[in-house]
């Protein structure tokens, strides 16, 4: 403690001299207690470098001051995200680095003028060697990934059950909104419009190409709805017979004809019960059956076959179809009032085509679907197989990408793939290949026009945040490790920005 007869320093009076004082103070502490600091101009080129950063050159393969004094900060420190502080101006409090030199956790913080302007930025190691001087956060740390890896691991196991068949008799939905890849403009409407959908009591209709996953849609809306304790059941309408859609909707009554069940046999109306009925390719359906379709959704009571008694039931209907609803009903060969009883909330789904920009989170998502199926690793696409992937026309859709995916997983001798065995798989499909298209209509990263700019900003910061994802991702090859780093964000950041693009 301090002689109370001497003097007491005096702090300066100023806030100019208080900030240069307590910079002053803050730079001496960090150099002292930290393992390492060095400072890089606007350029990245290191320009000091203290003694405690010296001892980890030999394990960078430097042996001197004057071969780290002078490079570009890429050149010397391997992984290092400074140039994203210096383009940005955003500090990283906390990260992990990790290279040849070992584990650290560092700061970066950039270096301002008088004017505010970025000048340079300092890098500060704080610890080195975290498994030994963080070893009580490091196992909270594992706790957590290890219980997030067991609840991962029974999803895959229940959805892996799911896809054997098991369970046939719970009747429940399997996918979610997330289910739906995509974060682009296109992606991101559809979904909205199908929440909104999935909030109503009204009939929905799914207008969209084959492949593009509106029977996931009908899935995601139920799950939203209020009828998600209740059953969901499907019937794809272009795969039964003509003769047997009856029974298949109404169901069959005791007896009604010879061969058929003596207890009888529910029809999907009464299966659906509570919940929802998606009916799949409705504009297969016959024109005799239209007729009965029409009055059960009015009256909310269906007729078995065979019997003369009326059955009420409580179904909210969901609807999907390829094929172009207004020109049948031109053409006499959908009935009108059907259609305007189905056309209540109609939700256009894109085609693959309309969202280059889902390619690179589409093949991640599919490659790692592969893998669980058949037991290996996922596919690794190099970035000239994305470009090819980007500029088809996907007559097909997700489900022709997914053929071509697993097709070249099956056939590569290694993870990776390239265009040209794309380019091969193609060919043998009947298809020639389109040219690959620029990365950034691939990220979805055309200028903006004015319009585009008289929007909200957060959604125009959302949408450049989705963008730069999905560039990394692309530049990358899915690998998302690589990703984060070079967005200068944490893994656990990236895959909450994947799971909730919105």
């Amino acid at each position: 403690m301090p002689d109370s007869t001497d003097p007491i320093p005096a702090l300066p009076l100023d806030a100019q001299g208080i900030l240069e004082l307590a910079a002053r103070s803050m730079f001496q502490l960090f150099s002292s207690v930290s393992q390492g600091m060095f400072l890089v101009d606007l350029r990245g080129r290191i320009v000091w470098v203290n003694e405690g950063y010296q001892r980890f050159f030999p394990d960078l393969g430097l042996t001197s001051v004057d071969q780290f004094v002078g490079r570009t900060v890429e050149e010397v420190i391997p992984n290092t995200g400074m140039r994203r502080v210096l383009e940005t101006g955003q500090p990283v409090l906390i990260d992990l680095l990790t290279n040849r030199a070992g584990t650290f956790v560092v700061s970066r913080i950039p270096l301002r003028d008088d004017a505010g302007k970025v000048i340079g930025a300092i890098g500060i190691v704080l610890f080195d060697h975290p498994e030994t001087t963080l070893q009580p956060l490091i196992s909270k740390f594992a706790l957590l990934q290890r219980d997030l890896d067991d609840a991962r691991r029974e999803l895959a196991a229940q959805r892996s059950q799911q896809l054997r068949g098991a369970g046939a008799g719970d009747r429940r939905t399997k996918y979610t909104f997330a289910s739906f890849v995509g974060s682009s403009p296109a992606a991101t409407e559809v979904k909205r419009q199908a929440r909104r959908a999935a909030q109503s009591a009204s009939p929905v209709l799914l207008l969209g190409e084959t492949g593009t996953g509106k029977e996931l849609l009908a899935h995601a809306i139920h799950a939203a709805s209020n009828r998600a304790s209740g059953p969901f059941v499907g019937v794809n309408i272009a795969a039964v017979p003509d003769t047997l859609l009856e029974a298949e909707f109404f169901g069959v009554a005791p007896g009604a004809y010879t061969g058929a069940d003596r207890k009888g046999r529910d029809g999907k109306f009464k299966l659906a019960d509570g919940g929802t009925l998606f009916l799949d390719e409705i504009g297969d359906m016959p024109a005799s059956l239209q007729a009965k379709l029409l009055r059960a959704l009015q009256e909310g009571e269906i007729e078995p076959l065979g019997s003369n008694q009326l059955v009420p039931f409580d179904v909210r209907v969901v609807a999907a179809t390829s094929r172009d609803l207004p020109a049948l009903v031109r053409e006499g060969r959908f009935r009108e009032d059907l259609f305007y009883r189905l056309h209540v909330l109609p939700v256009r789904v894109p085609p693959l085509r309309e969202r280059p920009g889902d390619i690179p989170a589409l093949v991640e998502v599919l490659g790692e679907d592969l893998a669980l199926r058949n037991g290996t690793a996922p596919p690794e696409l190099l970035p000239d197989a994305l470009a090819l992937l980007a500029g088809q026309p996907w007559r097909g859709n997700i489900r022709e990408l997914r053929n071509v995916l697993e097709q070249a997983a099956m056939r590569s001798d290694s993870q990776s793939i390239d265009a040209e065995q794309l380019r091969m798989i193609l060919r043998e499909a009947g298809v020639e290949p389109a040219a690959p298209v620029p990365e950034a209509t691939v990220t979805g990263g055309a200028a903006p026009g004015q319009d585009s700019l008289l929007r909200p900003l957060a959604v125009q910061v959302a949408e450049l945040e989705r963008r730069a994802i999905a560039a990394a991702m692309a530049a990358h090859g899915g690998n998302k490790l690589a990703t984060a780093r070079q967005l200068g964000i944490s893994r656990a950041t990236l895959y909450g920005r994947l799971e909730n693009p919105e």
